[in-house]
């Protein structure tokens, strides 16, 4: 029997809708939750509006429910899909990955591989992006997995924030030190480790020498290879502008992308984040 490869992702992987409906990539809303109301992410909330209200209150986030996982795989099945790969925000900052690897086994009839990206906004995005083109060759769905999951390990994703407020808030500061640093005008260059959690790759004094060692930490990849680089902002457009094009002058870049992160990962890391994501350009 023919394989009908359905790809399903979430909302943080800051896909650009032209991408998700060009590869018809299936994607789960993760929600923005306020004290008295809740907005699915990217779908009835937009960044500009998490801004405009966080001096008031800031909300939470949570992951798609399992009632909504469960409606996604029951309508690819319905449409005739006979195969899911699901790639999903990093198990160690969410529990999206898990509730649809759970909901997926009373799917008997469907096959779903679920991986845990390790990454998060284009770091996913890149995963899912690179799966989807492989998918319009006709790859065979063992091989997806095989590559994508390959392709996890060689992702490399390193941001920096305005404030550590954010992620202490939401308790999601992993290995990252929150200490008299602040104080100092130290920033701490963020990545992610083999756990999934955040840890501190670099300290750097001063925001605008923090965004110049971004740039040179990305760079160290990127000469080595063919390359797709993102550069994400949360609501600093400017700061993005600047890193962009500075990455725009390497020679092995093949794709660059830069968007604003969406607002359930604005709620995790605050306005002032500025990030690079660095992906091999696989065959």
């Amino acid at each position: 029997m023919a394989e009908k490869i359905a790809l399903l992702t979430d909302s943080t992987s800051d896909l650009n809708p032209e991408v998700i409906e060009r590869y018809n990539i299936h994607v789960l809303p993760l929600k923005v939750v306020y004290a008295d109301r809740q907005y699915d992410d990217r779908v009835d909330i937009t960044p500009e509006e998490v801004c405009a209200t966080l001096d008031e209150e800031a909300p939470k986030t949570s992951v798609p429910t399992p009632y909504e996982a469960q409606q996604m795989l029951a309508r690819l099945q319905e449409e005739g899909f006979t195969h899911v790969l699901a790639v999903h925000i990093s198990s160690g900052l969410s529990g999206t990955a898990e509730m649809v690897r759970m909901v997926s086994q009373d799917f008997k009839d469907l096959v779903v591989e679920v991986i845990d990206s390790r990454s998060l906004s284009m770091g996913l995005g890149f995963i899912v992006h690179q799966a989807a083109c492989w998918l319009e060759e006709k790859r065979p769905f063992a091989e997806l997995v095989e590559k994508a999951r390959a392709l996890v390990d060689q992702m490399k994703i390193f941001f920096v924030v305005g404030t550590l407020e954010y992620l202490k808030r939401g308790g999601r500061i992993g290995k990252v030190s929150a200490t008299v640093g602040e104080l100092l005008n130290v920033k701490p260059i963020i990545s992610i480790n083999s756990e999934g959690v955040y840890y501190t790759y670099r300290k750097v004094r001063g925001r605008r020498r923090s965004i110049d060692e971004l740039f040179e930490i990305a760079r160290t990849f990127i000469e080595k290879e063919k390359c797709w680089v993102a550069v994400m902002h949360g609501a600093v457009p400017e700061e993005a502008l600047y890193l962009k094009q500075k990455v725009e002058g390497l020679a092995n870049v093949d794709k660059l992308v830069t968007g604003q992160i969406g607002p359930v990962m604005l709620v995790h890391a605050g306005p002032g984040l500025l990030g690079i994501a660095v992906c091999p350009a696989l065959d």
